[in-house]
């Protein structure tokens, strides 16, 4: 890998009813008052019921809306996913800015017209984990696979480095990735290429190229 400032590569959720029973009769004997059972209004049944499912609503919504930079991995999940999405805005979050500068905005789109170029129907991570950590940064490969049309599997991998910030993980932008970093991610991915999940990646791509002629070569015409 050489020493370019994204430090990046990609090959690829019964009203209960009251029972009144009268007591048995006893002749000669002032009958008892049965104990009337008052329930609950039905009104603020229906209307507690609907504030719990509104409260369930919103925290379904603002988990399916939310990031999570608790690990690196998360965060390189959570980009992916965001990108398979087109979502800018949670992209945007993975790196932890509200407003992209140019370089990110180029990156960011140019990423989202990839991955539509395959027009999948689906993307699915096959795994993602860490390739070496220093301090605060740690460099993260992913491995996931556009599903197309047809049901072939076209495989990529990505990496991406990572900073943790208040207790938080973020994908640095390219503008964040010093030479010193980039030097550093080089030499941890030439060693990470001799690994089982490198190679088995390389198997899969090589695979899926010998079954699909060609189809680089239209994704290339797709993407200029």
């Amino acid at each position: 890998m050489d020493n370019e400032k994204t430090v990046r590569r990609t090959g690829t959720a019964q009203r209960r009813k009251s029972v009144n029973r009268k007591p048995a009769g006893n002749s000669g004997r002032r009958s008892q008052k049965t104990p009337s059972v008052k329930l609950p209004d039905i009104r603020i049944i229906g209307g507690a019921a609907a504030v719990v499912i509104l409260i369930v609503v919103f925290v379904l919504v603002f988990r399916g809306c939310g990031v999570s930079h608790k690990t690196p991995e998360r965060v390189v999940r959570a980009l992916i996913e965001s990108y398979a999405d087109g979502n800018e805005r949670k992209i945007r979050n993975c790196y932890g800015v509200k407003k992209a500068d140019d370089d990110l905005q180029k990156e960011i789109t140019a990423t989202i017209e990839y991955f539509q170029a395959h027009n999948p129907k689906k993307t699915e991570i096959d795994s993602c984990d860490v390739i070496y950590e220093d301090g605060d940064y740690t460099y993260i490969y992913v491995v996931y696979e556009f599903v197309l049309q047809n049901e072939e599997a076209y495989p990529c991998i990505s990496t991406y480095m990572t900073q943790k910030r208040d207790d938080k993980y973020y994908v640095l932008q390219p503008s964040e990735i010093t030479d010193e970093l980039s030097m550093q991610a080089a030499e941890q991915y030439a060693s990470f290429m001799q690994t089982d999940p490198y190679k088995d990646y390389v198997t899969a791509y090589e695979t899926f190229t010998k079954k699909n002629p060609g189809y680089e070569e239209k994704l290339a015409a797709e993407l200029s």
